[in-house]
């Protein structure tokens, strides 16, 4: 079997799908042992495996079955065997187990055949299901079988892609294949009687599509890109195109051809290139290629199967983008011989803008060196095709230089190509011009650092900080002023930049850094336009000791018996050496309680110890008063106070927390004080608490009824008048007002009243309810309650003759005395008795008779 994985077939493993047969290493096909070979061809599938990256192969191995020769070396009477025979027909009916008898009349089983592949071309059009093969066993004359089939398209997904006929063994295929999603199915056929009993062992059928050219070939990029170099010979390589068919690639469905369908420009030809028509390589087929005159090609490739027949295959293209490179060929030209420029110093000192021509290359391989005859000029990059030459030396003074002659050359760094005969060099001459332009003044000594002593008084002169204009054939005058002061400690004259102090100069100032305070001018000439320039002054403060140490720390605690603890105390000074330590420590005379009671021991320069003198000093908080002088000429000092706290310690030194209490002024008094405070406040909390749960149990246990006295009645509200006639206009308002006493109450005559007046007379006495009501009382209350208010009369609504106010005449509504009560004689009014005592009135009006 010949194998070929393009990378040498290291480490590939063959195998078979077959027990009998083994392949080696180099190929070779062997039988394991002896095999008696039941048919008269035998196919295999024999795969090829590479173990490190996991591809695998298949083939297809059919072996044509000769017949045994006789052992004298003749062959056997009758036809000859011929090979075209061996491989005949397959039938449409398959029977893969054979009975056969022995000599003796036994009956044995033989080995099994091995089915032929069945081939099914793809994208049938059916009808569906289409029968591929029936395969039968001879004992289906003797007992009744059911044949089924496994494996991947059956009872494996994809799913009922053959089926079979159980009892017929019809092998059918129920949809349309494609050999694009599988090439080839494995199943088996197996045989049972009716009660699920083997019949026959299963047998191997092999399922292989048939490929149809039904895919285009598949460009791997639209868009290829390449290049090649200009002038190259014909059959230069340029680029590579690549196009993939999904079909069978050994059949010509998967055979795809290449061609150059057209080519953009068609200069200097229009066939400038041709294209392997296997392997998709583009080479150059005609000379001439030139950049400077086409920089691009645009070529159409075009990829057909069928071995490229166009009347056949399918095609696809894809776009070949063809970059010519350029080689150094040409040599640079200027465009003209000279060139005159006209520019300022000032643009000049900056470079001048210098158009040059490269006559046709433009690569790293055409850079070009320019060499100029003056040697204050030169060029600046990046190189190309335009760039500025500028002015390497000091500033152009137009006062010294205003014109300048130059001869400029130009050259190839690296050679022409081979076979140019053209000089690789240019030459032009260059004139500039100078004009003259107001130019801004400077600072000659910019940075400028002065020294003196910190604390000069203010209006001390301390230097001259002037500038200088450079442009000396115009008559201007320079003007100075401040740009930058932090502490405002500085003024300068405008006229003549002279510095004074306008302030007292502190060293130690948060503005000075590294004794060094920094201020900016401004020098600004009055020229058209106006030009300035900046200049910065640094002065440099020398430390004067005009600062008192202090002393450190400014509290601290000590024991109250000597020789347990100290305090170590130091001293800070804000001034720098010398005028700092070392420090002198001592104790005031007065008051003579401070020497008599404290102690002070020198360490060093910088440190010194306080301790108790006396052997015992009461608990408290002490003002310890200490004078500390430092070393400057003539030296300062300061009387410091230290918060000393003295506190009874425990054996290591450290203040108990009863001392610590008692140092800080707090006696025993004072505690106990403290403790009947927090006592007395606990108790009105609790006594609050206490208070609220009662009330709140009060309202819960709140009588049901309102008492008569919280009784609140209606009142007349007084809504916008609208008023009757044109005379009604001037009625007494006030008699339609809420009444302010019950005066004019009392006074009216009995039975007649408002509506919304309490009538006057004696109120019955209602239940009273217990504070805590049993809850079976709860309903004899309420209905003692109601009985009350059904017997009251002066519980509203209240039942009285309304008497209305007079309206007045000429209403259009006419007046309400009009009204009149009346009663027909056919209406029964005696059921108002039934109503109880509040419909009693009303009962005697219209429930009386006639005789009433």
């Amino acid at each position: 079997v010949k194998f070929n994985n393009c990378a040498g077939n290291k480490g590939v493993r063959y195998e078979t799908n077959s027990l009998d047969f083994k392949v080696r290493a180099d190929g070779t096909m062997y039988a394991a042992h002896q095999v008696q070979m039941p048919s008269k061809q035998l196919i295999l599938m024999v795969t090829a495996w590479d173990p490190q990256t996991l591809g695998r192969w298949e083939a297809i191995v059919r072996f044509l079955v000769a017949e045994k020769l006789q052992h004298n070396g003749h062959k056997p009477k009758g036809r000859k065997t011929v090979p075209g025979e061996l491989a005949q027909q397959q039938s449409d009916t398959l029977l893969p187990w054979r009975q056969h008898h022995s000599a003796n009349g036994l009956r044995r089983q033989k080995r099994d055949w091995v089915i032929p592949p069945i081939n099914v071309p793809e994208n049938s059009r059916g009808p569906f299901p289409q029968q591929l093969v029936r395969i039968r066993s001879d004992k289906d004359k003797e007992i009744h079988i059911r044949y089924s089939i496994t494996g991947v398209g059956a009872d494996q997904p994809p799913m009922e892609v053959f089926s079979i006929d159980p009892v017929s063994g019809r092998m059918y295929v129920t949809r349309p294949m494609d050999r694009e999603e599988r090439a080839s199915y494995h199943l088996r056929a197996h045989a049972v009687d009716m009660n699920g009993n083997k019949v026959e062992n299963p047998i191997d059928l092999y399922i292989y599509v048939i490929d149809m050219n039904d895919n285009r070939p598949e460009f791997i990029n639209q868009v290829y890109n390449g290049s090649v170099d200009e002038g190259s010979k014909p059959g230069t390589y340029v680029m590579t195109v690549t196009a993939n068919d999904a079909d069978d690639s050994t059949t010509a469905n998967g055979m795809v051809r290449y061609r150059i369908v057209t080519q953009t420009p068609q200069s200097p030809s229009q066939n400038m290139f041709t294209i392997n028509s296997e392997t998709g390589d583009i080479v150059t087929v005609a000379a001439g290629l030139d950049r400077e005159k086409v920089q691009q090609y645009l070529v159409i490739v075009q990829a057909t199967d069928m071995e490229g027949n166009l009347n056949y295959g399918l095609s696809n293209t894809a776009t070949a983008i063809i970059t010519v490179t350029d080689v150094n060929d040409n040599p640079p030209e200027f465009t003209t011989s000279t060139v005159s420029i006209n520019t300022s110093a000032h643009l000049l000192r900056n470079g001048v803008a210098w158009q040059q021509k490269v006559v046709r290359d433009g690569t790293p391989r055409a850079t070009c060196t320019r060499v100029l005859t003056h040697s204050h000029f030169g060029f600046s990059r990046p190189r190309g095709p335009r760039e500025k030459m500028q002015h390497f030396a000091a500033a152009v003074d137009y006062e010294m230089n205003r014109a300048f002659m130059l001869t400029v050359m130009v050259s190839n760094q690296a050679p022409l190509a081979s076979g140019i005969q053209m000089s690789f060099q240019s030459t032009a001459g260059v004139t500039i011009s100078v004009t003259d332009v107001n130019e801004a003044p400077y600072f000659p000594t910019n940075h400028k650092l002065i020294r003196l002593e910190e604390g000069v008084p203010t209006g001390t002169v301390l230097t001259t900080f002037s500038a200088v204009d450079p442009d000396r054939f115009m008559q201007q005058a320079v003007r100075y002023s401040k740009l930058s002061d932090p502490a405002n400690w500085l003024n300068i004259n405008a006229t003549n930049g002279q510095i004074t102090t306008a302030a007292v100069l502190d060293r130690e100032s948060d503005y000075i850094k590294n004794n060094v305070y920094e201020a900016t001018f401004l020098a600004a000439d009055n020229g058209i336009p106006p030009a300035s320039g900046t200049g910065t002054l640094q002065i440099y403060l020398i430390d004067i000791n005009d600062n008192a140490p202090e002393l450190l720390p400014k509290e601290a605690q000590i024991c109250e018996k000597p020789n347990l603890n100290v305090i170590n105390i130091t001293a800070a000074d804000a001034d720098i050496d010398p005028n700092v330590g070392p420090f002198v420590f001592e104790l005031p005379s007065v008051p003579s309680a401070v020497r008599k009671n404290w102690t002070i021991t020198r360490l060093n320069g910088d440190y010194a110890q306080l301790s108790l003198r006396i052997m015992y000093l009461e608990a408290g908080v002490y003002d310890v008063p200490i004078i500390v002088t430092d070393s400057g000429n003539p030296p300062l000092y300061n009387t410091c106070i230290i918060k000393v706290k003295v506190c009874p310690c425990d054996e290591n030194g450290d203040c108990t927390t009863v001392g610590a209490v008692a140092a800080a002024g707090l006696g025993t008094g004072a505690i106990i004080a403290i403790l009947i405070c927090i006592i007395i406040l606990l108790t009105m909390v609790l006594l609050f608490v206490v208070w609220m749960k009662r009330r709140e149990k009060e309202r819960h246990t709140k009588q049901l009824l309102i008492d008569p006295e919280d009784d609140v009645r209606d009142n007349i509200l007084k809504y916008d008048e609208e008023g009757g006639g044109e005379e009604d206009q001037d009625y007494d308002l006030s008699q339609l007002q809420q009444p302010e006493t019950m005066d004019h109450v009392l006074n009216k005559t009995p039975g007649v009243r408002r509506v919304d007046e309490r009538p006057i007379g004696a109120e019955p006495q209602y239940p009273i309810r217990p504070v805590i009501p049993h809850p079976g009382d709860i309903g004899d209350f309420i209905n003692e309650g109601l009985r009350a208010a059904d017997n009251d009369p002066t519980a509203p609504p209240y039942d009285s003759l309304l008497v209305f106010d007079y309206e007045g005449s000429g209403s259009t509504a006419g007046s309400v005395s009009s009204l009149n009560s009346s009663s027909s004689g056919d209406q029964n009014y005696d059921y108002l008795n039934d109503w109880g005592p509040r419909f009693k009135k009303l009962a005697d009006m219209y429930g009386g008779g006639e005789e009433d």
